[in-house]
């Protein structure tokens, strides 16, 4: 493979990578699709700053000019912030075309682990992975995140699925293809917005150290299948589960009047939950972004101490 033709590493994460520090990998359609301006580069921008506080570097990944991109400027992020859904939303089967044409894109969580992968970084933070969709026995729609967590090892980081999934065919999907679900100091799955969703977790581990160990284990065994994190929303952000049922029942009926499908469905469902919930769940996400940044940053840099020794 030829990756370093289209691989751009910043001066900053590449040092920490060749110098053994610890790196945490982040998303950039959650700055494009995922929140309005200028929220959306106020937020990005913080959750660098919490990793930063926490022992890490930050990269930030997308598509720019054709170039997978792993560490993005500050003026990269405000492009991408400006731009917002005129970028193109990146997922695997987007990620060569878009390369060939010299054209720009926002990482998903498929496309961030992929192109942290190819860079060396083991740990990446988002908000919630995307899963089996609602309905998806007669639209077979199911997120390409759930295929890559069972092919990149890479320790995914996130508030658990996105609530507006089906978050128990969700983990079937999982189990099925081997990604092991950890939640941290919990056994239930978090649902996003919420702490509770119902649903039991394969495993609870209580700490970063142990989250890096289960991880590194996995490493060193050869095993391929990433590993996911479940980090519940802070307690004073959670919202009510009856509540953000009914905003999540709301957008998905408008969303089936209005024929709305594919890598569409996302944005259009949690930017009518943000109308329905009077901006509280915008609120949420925006915490809890920050939440997974700092379990992210803790355990990465227990894991690069399991990996110098």
């Amino acid at each position: 493979m030829n990756l370093e033709k289209y691989l751009e590493i910043s001066q900053e994460v590449s040092a920490a990578i060749k110098n053994k520090k610890a790196v945490v990998a982040l998303e950039s359609t959650i700055i494009s699709h995922g929140m309005p301006y200028p929220k959306n580069v106020e937020t990005a921008l913080q959750v660098e700053a919490v990793l930063r506080e926490h022992g890490t570097v930050p990269a930030t990944i997308a598509v720019i000019g054709g170039k997978l991109k792993v560490g993005c400027s500050k003026d990269e992020i405000e492009y991408l912030g400006k731009s917002g859904a005129k970028i193109n939303k990146a997922s695997r089967r987007d990620l060569a075309v878009l390369t060939a044409r010299r054209a720009d894109g926002a990482t998903t969580v498929t496309t961030t682990m992929m192109i942290a992968h190819m860079a060396g970084i083991s740990v990446f933070a988002t908000g919630g992975i995307g899963g089996v969709h609602r309905g998806a026995e007669t639209s077979m729609d199911i997120s390409a995140d759930l295929e890559e967590i069972a092919h990149t090892p890479v320790l995914v980081v996130c508030a658990g699925a996105k609530s507006i999934l089906d978050l128990g065919l969700t983990l079937e999907y999982l189990e099925t293809h081997g990604v092991p679900v950890i939640g941290y100091q919990t056994k239930e799955l978090p649902a996003f917005y919420t702490r509770h969703s119902g649903f039991e977790v394969d495993y609870e581990i209580d700490s970063p150290k142990k989250l890096a160990e289960a991880f590194h284990t996995s490493q060193e065994m050869g095993l391929c299948a990433g590993m996911l994190v479940t980090n519940p929303i802070p307690k004073e952000y959670s919202m009510e589960h009856e509540v953000i049922e009914q905003a999540i029942a709301k957008a998905v009926e408008e969303a089936r009047i209005k024929g709305i499908h594919g890598k569409q469905t996302t944005p259009f469902l949690l930017s009518r939950i943000k109308d329905v919930t009077g901006g509280r769940s915008l609120e949420a996400n925006i915490q809890l972004v920050y939440h997974n940044a700092k379990l992210a940053a803790l355990t990465a840099v227990e894991l690069c101490k399991l990996e110098t020794v």
